[in-house]
C-alpha cells in the first residue's frame, strides 16, 4: 500500500528558472491529493506522471497567489479531460467567493462540480476521512489565515498469526473474531487475549505539511510523530529578522520544528529566490536535524511500512 509525496513546486513567491511555486501530490493507497497549487501545477503533474483525473481532493493552505494561482487552469483542464465526479477543495475563506467568480467568468459549464469546504485556520479539525485516510488541519502562523495539513493513514486490519491458528486449531469464526480485535474463547473454555493471536501488519504512517509559517511549537506538537514532515524554510539563519517580519521560517526554525515533533525525516522547501542553490539551507537544518532533505522538484519521498 503506497504512501508517498511528490514535490511539484518548491519556490516561494517568485518562481525561478529551476523552481515553481508551492505544490505537492500526496499518494495514499493510490488515492491522489493535491496540496497547494502554485502556478504551473498541471504541467508539473504531467511531467511527473501524475494523472490529474486521479485527484481525489485539493488542499489549499492559504490564499496567497503562489499557493493557489495554478488551481484555476487545472479546474478548466479537468473539464476538458472529461472529469464527471465532484472535486472537493479544502481552503480558507473567502475562497468560495474567488471560486464562484472564476466559475462565473471562465468555467460556467464544467461537467463536474468543484466543491469548496472551508478550512478554519484556527482549528485542529478533521477535514476528510475515508477507509484508508484521515486529513486534519493544523493552525499556522503567517500574515494571512493559514493551515497546514496532517495526512494520517488509518490503522490496517489485524493479521492473525498462522502458527497460532495451527497451535490452537482456530475455526474460521474464531479467526474472524480475532481479526475484529476480540479475545477468543476456545472449546476448552480457555480465553486467549487478542494480543496473543494477532499483530499489526504495519504501523499507520503520517505526513505533515507545514506551509508558510513562522516557527510554531503548537504546530510542531500537532505534527508529533510524523514519519515525514515538510516545513517551509524560506530563509537562511542569517535572515531570521526578515523571516519573522514576513511570517516565514528559517532553515533552523524548520529543524527546530522537526525536533519538537519527533519527526522521522524533514523535507524543506519554499526557498526564497535569492538562493540559487538550496544546499546552504539544507546544511543549516542538518546541523540540528540530520535527517533533513531538500524538496527537489520532481522528487518523491516514499514513506515505507514499518512494524
Amino acid at each position: 500500500m503506497s504512501f508517498s509525496v511528490t514535490i511539484l513546486g518548491s519556490s516561494s513567491a517568485k518562481p525561478t528558472a529551476a523552481r515553481h511555486p508551492s505544490a505537492q501530490a500526496v499518494n495514499v493507497h493510490e488515492q491522489h491529493y493535491l496540496v497547494d497549487a502554485g502556478e504551473g501545477v498541471q504541467q508539473q503533474m504531467i511531467r511527473t506522471g501524475i494523472n490529474p483525473l486521479k485527484l481525489r481532493a485539493v488542499f489549499i493552505s492559504h490564499l496567497h497567489g503562489d499557493h493557489v494561482y495554478g488551481l484555476f487552469p487545472l479546474l478548466s483542464t479537468l473539464g476538458l479531460y472529461g472529469r464527471r465526479t465532484p472535486l472537493p477543495i479544502y481552503a480558507p475563506a473567502p475562497f468560495g467567493d474567488i471560486l464562484a467568480c472564476h466559475m462565473r467568468y471562465f468555467d460556467s459549464e464544467l461537467p463536474y462540480e468543484a466543491e469548496w469546504h472551508e478550512v478554519r485556520t484556527t482549528e485542529h479539525a478533521l477535514l476528510l476521512e475515508n477507509r484508508t485516510l484521515e486529513v486534519w488541519s493544523i493552525p499556522l502562523r503567517h500574515r494571512v489565515p493559514t493551515a497546514g495539513f496532517l495526512f494520517r493513514e488509518k490503522r490496517p486490519p489485524l493479521n492473525v498469526d498462522k502458527f497460532k491458528i495451527v497451535k490452537y486449531g482456530l475455526s474460521i469464526a474464531q479467526i474472524a473474531a480475532a481479526k475484529r480485535g476480540e479475545d477468543v474463547t476456545l472449546d476448552t473454555g480457555e480465553v486467549l487475549p487478542n494480543a496473543e493471536l494477532t499483530y499489526l501488519p504495519y504501523r499507520p504512517r503520517t505526513y505533515a505539511y507545514l506551509s508558510d509559517t513562522a516557527y510554531s511549537a503548537k504546530a510542531a506538537g500537532l505534527a508529533a510523530g510524523a514519519d515525514l514532515l515538510y516545513h517551509e524554510a524560506t530563509y537562511a539563519a542569517a535572515e531570521r529578522k526578515t523571516a519573522r517580519q514576513r511570517g516565514h521560517s528559517t532553515s533552523e526554525d524548520a529543524a527546530k520544528a522537526a525536533l519538537q515533533a519527533g519527526a522521522g525525516r524533514l523535507a524543506i522547501g519554499h526557498y526564497s529566490s535569492r538562493y540559487k542553490d538550496e544546499q546552504l539551507l539544507v546544511d543549516e537544518a542538518r546541523a540540528l536535524f540530520p535527517e533533513t532533505y531538500p524538496a527537489v522538484e520532481g522528487s518523491t519521498f516514499t514513506i515505507e511500512k514499518q512494524r
